[in-house]
């Protein structure tokens, strides 16, 4: 599995963004993904999880409420929807499969996604 992750960029606080994860050749409906964040300086942190057969998720408590994470069967993609951005969500930010899953973003992570860069600043 190779994973494709875009959509970052330079918001100001309060903007949006949305970050898609991609897998050419590969159906995405079939793993558990999650979405990850690294700040400078700060180790890599998981922020949100769809499971794969109920799309049952979960998000950390700085997230929530801001967040969406959702499938797009047609495009074949997860998607993650960020809205009212702070400066604290500046990170590079990854998605990743698991072989493992146990909820609430916990398990074995198959394949990282390169990652993309998103800049909260004014």
């Amino acid at each position: 599995v190779q994973l494709q992750a875009s959509g970052g960029g330079l918001v100001r606080p309060g903007g949006s963004l949305r970050l898609s994860c991609a897998a050419p050749g590969v159906t995405l409906n079939d793993y558990h993904i999650g979405w990850f964040r690294q700040a400078p300086g700060k180790g890599r942190e998981a922020i949100s999880c769809i499971r794969t057969f109920d799309d049952v998720t979960y998000y950390i408590d700085s997230v929530k409420e801001r967040f969406t994470i959702s499938r797009d069967r047609a495009k074949n993609t997860v998607n993650l929807q960020m809205s009212d951005l702070r400066p604290e969500d500046t990170a590079v930010y990854y998605c990743a499969t698991f072989t493992r899953y146990h909820g609430r973003c916990s398990g074995t992570i198959g394949t990282w996604g390169q990652g993309t860069q998103v800049t909260v600043s004014s």
